[in-house]
């Protein structure tokens, strides 16, 4: 009967082509509410256990922006990933399943950065170990970004860029490929954005996707939460990743054309691999303080 029910009601949302739009957009901030009650509730029990600092729950406008501000400054690699992915599973159902599967592992994400911070207040070295594998997600990224503009590499100019990126990257990633393949033996495949064969493994390689690309921005986040509400900074987050997801799904052919043009695939590479570097940059940094 339940199944009856469900079938009829997707039936009737993929005839009406407005809803494609309005469903996900109702449960993306259905999610939102719920993470922020999720976050409330575990902040809430946290304190409940007895630490001499007691976390504010209450919302502060201001971190709630600095949450936003410092989401959708890190959050390139994201787009652009989503962006492929959307290429290779179109249609409202796949939307939801990224939608909801990235909204919950971002959330997740979150809430056990939070935890560590309350219980663990020295996280250096788990924090250098975040960026790390974070820095060498990256380098794969900005590599399997090149087949995008790889028709550069017989033209006279763009030949010159084209090699600049994918000569050093090819001998980085024959370096890297063993450590990171301990720790994400399919990470090559799945950073193609494929298709996937089913709602449920799109929605489950969707939850992951934050863990695989925002290692390096939930370990960014440790730091702050000394000098802001963590509560309100927490809600920052998690609307700014609502609200990307929103934008980049209003119009998926604007979206997903943007992401196959040559010259935003060659500028993402090239941004993956500068915030790549500057990962070790803070590796370096937060080393140099133990």
């Amino acid at each position: 009967m339940c199944d009856f029910m469900l079938n009829s009601i997707i039936n009737y949302i993929d005839k009406n082509r407005k809803l494609h739009q309005a469903v996900p957009l109702f449960l993306a901030i259905l999610i939102l509410i719920d993470l922020v009650l999720i976050i409330y509730v575990t902040l809430n029990l946290l304190n409940r256990i007895g630490f001499e600092e007691k976390i504010i729950l209450r919302i502060y406008p201001l971190d709630v922006l600095l949450g936003m501000t410092i989401y959708l400054k890190t959050a390139i690699d994201f787009a652009i990933f989503i962006g492929r992915l959307m290429h290779k599973n179109p249609g409202w159902k796949s939307r939801v399943a990224i939608e909801f599967g990235t909204a919950i592992g971002n959330g997740l994400g979150t809430i056990i950065v939070l935890i560590i911070w309350v219980f663990v207040k020295n996280v250096e070295i788990l924090l250098a170990s975040m960026i790390f594998l974070a820095s060498l997600v990256l380098f794969e990224l900005a590599y399997e970004g090149i087949e995008h503009f790889s028709s550069w590499k017989d033209k006279k100019f763009k030949k010159i860029l084209y090699y600049s990126l994918e000569f050093p990257l090819k001998y980085i990633l024959k370096i890297i490929k063993p450590v990171l393949g301990k720790f994400m033996p399919h990470i090559g495949s799945q950073l193609k954005g494929e298709s996937l064969k089913s709602w449920r493994s799109l929605l489950l390689f969707s939850f992951g996707i934050p863990f695989i690309l925002g290692l390096d921005d939930f370990a960014g986040y440790v730091p702050l939460f000394s000098v802001v509400n963590v509560f309100s900074f927490s809600i920052g987050v998690i609307a700014a990743h609502t609200l990307l997801n929103v934008a980049l799904f209003i119009n998926p052919n604007i979206t997903i054309k943007l992401v196959k043009n040559e010259w935003i695939s060659y500028i993402g590479s090239v941004a993956f691999i500068v915030i790549s570097v500057y990962g070790f940059v803070e590796i370096a940094k937060i080393l140099s303080h133990l």
